[in-house]
């Protein structure tokens, strides 16, 4: 393809420009600023325009660019005028541009190649431009269009934008603020989620699929894909790659892709590493869609196995491709319209309404054997190993408007854009549940590679998202059962019904812990002599009954009456009562057949009942999901208006980074400033090095003061005697200074004198910025035990007005907010406001790192901030922000933008 280049005469050149997009039909290209080198393909591209895409964009004929022309459009200062081209294998496809005509105003422009148009590159071109402008100062765009130009006109008035327009001359004059609004990024953002999934339904719908590298022998992996793909069935053609066989068990083998005729959607590769290079160039000259890589050799293998990912990525993106893994699995679609298994594990599992995502190809296999032994039918699976590309987030997106999927379930190793998998795994929570299961570290090889995501930031990613958390795979399956085949609980309130009084109270004893509430009177035990009818009986007065939301049904089998018959009741009952129903039934791990409903097409389908090893599985996993439920119930939260000074704020960030480049901790009076521009009013201290300082400090503040160790360990601690309180006077002031400084006889001597402040519950804000998920907003009471137990909840910045006021309920201790023992109630309502303004702070300022405000003293009527440490430094990424872009390739994720 043309590329960038990188000589010293092009130092202007912003290589931050450069991006891989996906368009509306799923397909990649890529997109870079454009370079004199740039002139061929630009006079190349332009011989391919039809007449009336010329005319459309010259308002002229203008058969060819004269070189006046040329060296106009393809030199630009990448400020004042930029161009982007959009690059397709070795062709420029596209190019839009902008000029500035004022000092804050700019002409744009664009023209696609006509066998491009209606691919939404106009819409990606016009995104990239206005973030390009907004660096330079342009804050208005300005069009001309002809009026019979309506492919034009809809891509400026689609965008979100409110386009003022004017007809003068033939011509129609467009007019908008480029600024980003809460429509346009709506709009940036559905048109994302539709490209995203679109990308991937053609890579698991394929029509074609050529397994490069498939042996003549049995027991290869490229033979062992092959096989599969034709024992499961697949629907579409199959093709065979093999340079050293001219047939594999009776199918003919093509020595490249490239001799294949016909169109190839999907390419298996299993070659050697060293191999794929050549590979991914021949399925880029066929017009392959989608490669699923699972040869291995790349990024778990060190710096230089990275680098081969990376360009191996960069290839495929270039040419229209994306690539799940390397080091993968492989992909299945169990629809029956294409029956695709075209990975290792031997059998298609049976169809069901379960996708799911693993980041793991070595677990894979154990992955599906369990979904089948545990009969919870998939629609799609998706092995991405080292995930250089295509990733959870990738899916969530196909997910989401997938008519074949109700219950999505993730295995993640590490995050790639978690800021991205909050806003997109809650869209998704709210109309599908997701359960993911974390691991703890990164994959072999891949250790420090990706910066490990904190427990504070992992917890808030889910806790907002509606994530369904679970530590186990066997936890994933537990309720994944339940997701699959039964409703969804109104509440938390359940029965218990059995033949055993034993597993009766191991479910009531777990239910407190799984956030249940037993029913009073709605623990029926029929006891081992009861019968079918009883039991029959007691379920049906169970889900009949209006205070149950849920049955927990616990069985073992009695001597006198086969299993079957309670079986067939209990089936009954829950398919009766339109609530969900869980059982431990005959020490089953899954659906039982005799509690299995079947559909018409023979799989199992709704009002399935799940049965687990033991009570306390059933009631944990029946707890996940009506806390899940629960979630759904609730509002989602709005980011509430509130008067900041942003630019004020930004001004001070920026004036102290100037002054030190790799910052660090801002001083007392710049703390209070910043705080003060979010409408963070910090109590007044003064810093005072020896006894008189100090009474001439509280003589200026006025009595009564307090006085605290000014740095150290000893400066929140009343316990140790690092803070004096309710001084009256000069002589309490001297004595106060004099026992402080006396608990560190080597210093420091500094104090803080400070105002006393009404009582209240002492508390911890902060933030703390993560380095692969960005800015979370901590919560916790102050004290020794909070820090020895780490009670703090965190949220993701920043926070909606309901993650507000479920971040001051979350921690442990928050009951000594809400009147504990008949202490008075404090005003949780200031708490909330607090973190959401700290919470806009950390979010609009990214150069701002951490920030602890401690003690914030609440009280009944208000609250004081007494302390605030502020550390500044170079701003980290913010992955999710700025015009549409997949990540940057290669197996680094986390120094990318969009995807």
């Amino acid at each position: 393809m043309p590329q960038a280049p990188t000589t010293p005469a092009d130092r202007g050149y912003p290589p931050h420009r450069e991006a891989d997009v996906l368009l509306s039909d799923g397909g990649t290209v890529h997109l870079r600023p454009i370079t004199p080198a740039d002139g061929p393909a630009v006079v190349a591209v332009h011989g391919r325009f039809s007449d009336r895409t010329r005319y459309l964009r010259y308002f002229s004929p203008y058969p060819r660019i004269p070189q006046r022309d040329l060296t106009r459009f393809t030199t630009v200062d990448h400020a004042d005028r930029e161009a982007i081209v959009v690059v397709l294998g070795d062709q420029i496809v596209a190019i839009g541009r902008y000029d500035r005509i004022g000092p804050d105003e700019a002409e744009v422009a664009f023209v696609v190649e006509d066998a491009h148009q209606g691919r939404g590159i106009g819409s990606v071109l016009l995104e990239h431009l206005a973030a390009a402008a907004a660096e330079h100062g342009i804050r208005r765009f300005v069009a001309e269009i002809l009026p019979e130009n309506g492919a034009m006109m809809r891509i400026f008035t689609d965008a979100g934008y409110v386009p003022s327009r004017t007809y003068d001359d033939g011509v129609v004059h467009l007019q908008f603020d480029i600024e980003p609004t809460e429509a346009s990024i709506e709009v940036s953002r559905r048109r994302e989620q539709r490209s995203e999934g679109r990308s991937i339904a053609r890579l698991l719908h394929p029509a074609s699929v050529a397994v490069i590298g498939a042996g003549s022998q049995p027991g290869g992996i490229g033979r062992t894909v092959l096989d599969n793909i034709r024992r499961a069935g697949f629907t579409g053609v199959v093709h065979a790659v093999n340079t050293r066989h001219g047939e594999i068990d009776g199918l003919p083998a093509y020595d490249t892709v490239l001799d294949i005729e016909g169109r190839v959607d999907l390419a298996v590769v299993a070659v050697p590493a060293a191999h794929v290079p050549t590979v991914v160039t021949q399925c880029a000259a066929k017009g392959v869609q989608g490669l699923v890589v699972v040869s291995s050799g790349f990024g778990e293998t060190g710096p230089a196995g990275r680098e081969a990912e990376q360009r191996l990525v960069e290839t495929a993106r270039a040419n229209g491709m994306r690539v799940i893994g390397p080091n993968c699995l492989g992909i299945l679609n169990t629809d029956d319209e294409v029956r695709l298994n075209a990975t290792l594990a031997p059998a298609l599992p049976e169809r069901g309404r379960v996708g799911f995502f693993s980041q793991s190809g070595a677990l894979g296999v154990a992955v599906l054997e369990q979904a089948r032994d545990r009969s919870l039918g998939l629609s799609s699976f998706v092995s991405a190993g080292n995930r250089a590309d295509v990733s959870g987030n990738d899916l969530m997106q196909y997910w989401m408007d997938d008519p074949a999927t109700d219950v999505v379930l993730l295995y993640l190793e590490t995050f790639g854009n978690p800021r991205k998998f909050a806003r997109v795994a809650r869209a998704l929570g709210r109309r599908k549940p997701v359960v993911a299961v974390k691991s703890a570290s990164a994959p072999p090889g891949l250790d420090g590679t990706a910066p490990a995501l904190s427990q504070g930031g992992s917890e808030a990613l889910f806790a907002q998202s509606g994530v369904i958390r679970v530590d186990t795979l066997s936890q994933l399956f537990d309720v994944a059962q339940i997701l699959a085949y039964q409703p969804l609980p109104a509440g938390h309130r359940v029965a218990i019904v059995g033949n055993s009084s034993a597993l009766g109270v191991l479910a009531a004893d777990a239910a407190a812990a799984a956030g249940l509430d037993v029913v009073p009177g709605c623990t029926r035990d029929i006891g081992p002599e009861g019968g079918p009818e009883e039991f029959a009986a007691a379920v049906r007065d169970a889900v009949n009954d209006p205070q149950v939301d849920a049955l927990v049904a616990v069985f073992i089998p009695a001597l006198a009456t086969p299993g079957t018959a309670f079986a067939d009741v209990l089936l009954a009952g829950a398919a009766e009562s339109g609530k969900p129903v869980v059982s431990t039934f005959l020490g089953t791990d899954g659906v039982p057949e005799r509690l299995r409903r079947v559909t018409a097409d023979g799989v199992t389908g709704l009002g399935s009942v799940p049965s687990f090893v033991s009570p306390e599985a059933a009631v944990q996993a029946l707890g996940r999901v009506a806390a899940y439920a629960e979630w759904r119930r609730r509002p989602a939260g709005q980011l509430p208006a509130l008067e900041v000074d942003t630019e004020g704020a930004r001004r001070l960030v920026g004036g102290a980074l100037a002054a030190h480049p790799s910052g660090g901790p801002l001083p007392d009076t710049a703390v209070a400033a910043l705080l003060t521009a979010y409408g963070i009013d910090v109590v007044p201290s003064r810093r005072c090095a020896d006894a008189d300082e100090a009474v001439a400090a509280a003589d200026a503040l006025g009595y009564p003061v307090t006085l605290k160790a000014a740095d150290g360990y000893l400066r929140h601690r009343v316990d140790l005697g690092g803070v004096r309180l309710d001084l009256t006077g000069p002589d309490e002031v001297r004595a106060a200074y004099t026992g402080i400084v006396g608990l560190t006889p080597d210093g420091p001597h500094e104090v803080l004198v400070q105002p006393m402040c009404p009582p209240g519950v002492a508390c911890l804000v902060e933030v703390v910025e993560d380095p692969s998920f960005g800015a979370v907003v901590g919560f916790g009471l102050s004290g020794v035990a909070t820090e020895l137990l780490g009670d703090v909840a965190w949220r993701a910045a920043p926070l909606t007005d309901a993650d507000a006021h479920a971040l001051v309920r979350a921690p442990l201790a928050a009951p000594m907010l809400f009147g504990h023992r008949g202490a008075t109630p404090v005003d949780t309502a200031a708490l909330a406001d607090l973190l959401l303004r700290l919470g806009r702070l950390a979010d609009e300022i990214p150069e701002v790192r951490s920030v602890e405000l401690r003690p914030v003293l609440v009280g009944g009527a208000g609250l004081a901030v007494l302390h605030a440490d502020v550390v500044v430094g170079p701003a980290g990424d913010r992955h999710d922000a700025g015009p549409r872009r997949l990540r940057a390739a290669g197996p680094a994720p986390w120094a990318a933008a969009r995807s």
